[in-house]
């Protein structure tokens, strides 16, 4: 393995800083070769995590072909050496900055939006002119089959290198072996943690899209059935299992037992009153994280659902209230369909619940009130976020998506992922026939002057 890793150093190093054209034909040929495989990706998908063909279009392959076309219309624009402003004392001199590639870098995806979370990044990378090893997880096995045909019926190994295999083992070996120019990780922080570890002893750049518990507001002036309708669609996606699911529900005493109602009714619309039966409703991805979840139903007083098959791994939509904040399921990112309901008073209280598990990766606010808009934005930090709706920021490739924190490090999506694999490279020009003595030795008597130009 090692031996295939270095041969994309020997390619990168031969081939430097592709041409645009390069970099546009990599992308057409990526978006041409998911278009062909579209219904061996939804079948795959389905396979893993009962993800229908629409969830799949639009969370994981649509998701990806739009990321894709986004970076092949601005491509050529982000490319140029930009222009930037010159201080007085550089003057007339002109300074630019050139967007170069990284070299050769490592991306590792995780297995709830394998698709997406792993080739979405990679558009970035081969839009910024860079080499790439892809690593998907080993638990979402039939959608990784297919993603492995796609990379390697089109690309050559020397370019884009796919490894399977138990990420335990390959990636340290890879990260201890080869020193790559950046590595890009989506999963759990514990896992998060340690392959900052391992890139810190090589000085490697880290981009680390992480979790955490995201908090839901619902304030006393939200409007309840709106709100109800788009927390279930965002929370029971995918079974829960979304990074930026909201996490817990801070919902204001006044409007608890009307907001648990019209959650109570979405729940049913979008997936009848047996959820096992559903079409559109997915199932936990194995065994150990059915466990898991199934453990944390004991935490508190379930209030709807609560049902499991451990046959199938499922596990009904279930809301559940009276959970103890030392709880683990008031401490541990959830990733499944329970979703704990917490009633506050004021703005304090609930700051107070949220600063137990600072950082969170997103943050939802229902409100029909821009100044109480306003303080929840500005006195919670937190990687990203919606007003009145939750999740969908991700989906918007103009605004920056990333952790905070504990929730992760650098932000990706359209330019951003562009940018995430450049190296952004500072150039000053200075023309030669303007060339002042001041600049120059002896500078006695020269400090008033400078402290003019200087400022």
């Amino acid at each position: 393995m090692n031996e295939r890793v270095e041969m994309l150093r020997s390619f990168y190093n031969e081939h430097k800083k592709f041409t645009y054209e390069f970099r546009k034909q990599q992308l057409q040929k990526l978006k041409a070769a998911v278009l062909k495989h579209e219904q061996e990706l939804y079948n795959a998908l389905h396979s893993d995590l009962k993800k229908t063909a629409e969830e799949s279009w639009v969370t994981e392959v649509g998701f990806l072909v739009a990321e894709i076309n986004h970076t092949l219309k601005h491509l050529h624009s982000w490319m140029k050496p930009k222009r930037v402003a010159t201080n007085l004392m550089n003057l007339p001199g002109k300074s630019f900055v050139y967007k170069e590639p990284l070299g050769v870098v490592l991306i590792i995806g995780p297995w709830n939006y394998p698709v997406q979370l792993l080739l979405t990044p990679l558009v970035g990378a081969i839009a910024a002119g860079n080499c790439a090893v892809l690593k998907p997880s080993e638990l979402a096995p039939a959608t990784s089959a297919v993603m492995k045909k796609i990379i390697e019926e089109n690309f050559s190994d020397q370019y884009l290198l796919y490894i399977e295999g138990e990420g335990a083992r390959i990636i340290p070996q890879m990260i201890d072996s080869f020193h790559f120019d950046h590595i890009f990780y989506t999963g759990n922080s514990r896992v998060g943690k340690i392959i900052y570890e391992m890139a810190a002893r090589q000085l490697i750049p880290v981009t680390l899209e992480l979790g955490g518990k995201s908090p839901c507001i619902v304030d006393s002036d939200a409007k309840i059935k709106v709100a109800a309708k788009r927390i279930a669609l965002a929370t029971f996606s995918n079974a829960g299992q979304m990074c930026v699911a909201p996490d817990y529900i801070l919902v204001h005493q006044s409007v608890k037992e009307n907001f648990v109602n019209e959650l109570k009714k979405a729940i049913q619309q979008f997936f009848s009153h047996d959820a096992s039966t559903s079409h559109y409703y997915g199932k936990i991805i194995n065994e150990k994280q059915f466990s898991r979840l199934v453990s944390y139903l004991q935490h508190g007083k379930i209030i709807h659902g609560g049902k499991y098959d451990v046959s199938t791994h499922y596990i009904e939509p279930t809301l559940i209230e009276d959970v103890a904040f030392e709880s683990s399921l008031m401490n541990e990112e959830i990733f499944g369909p329970i979703l704990p309901i917490v009633p506050f008073a004021t703005f304090n209280d609930a700051k107070v619940i949220i600063d137990r598990n600072p950082d969170p990766l997103a943050f939802y606010i229902f409100t029909e009130s821009s100044q109480k808009e306003k303080e929840w934005i500005e006195k919670i930090r937190f990687g990203g976020g919606c007003v009145n709706n939750a999740s969908w920021h991700l989906t918007n490739f103009n605004l920056p998506f990333g952790g905070v924190g504990n929730s992760g490090i650098g932000a990706y999506h359209g330019k951003y992922s562009f940018e995430v694999f450049s190296h952004q490279k500072a150039i000053m020009k200075t023309p030669t026939w303007f060339d002042p003595k001041i600049k120059y030795p002896p500078f006695k008597g020269k400090l008033n002057l400078f402290k003019k130009i200087i400022r």
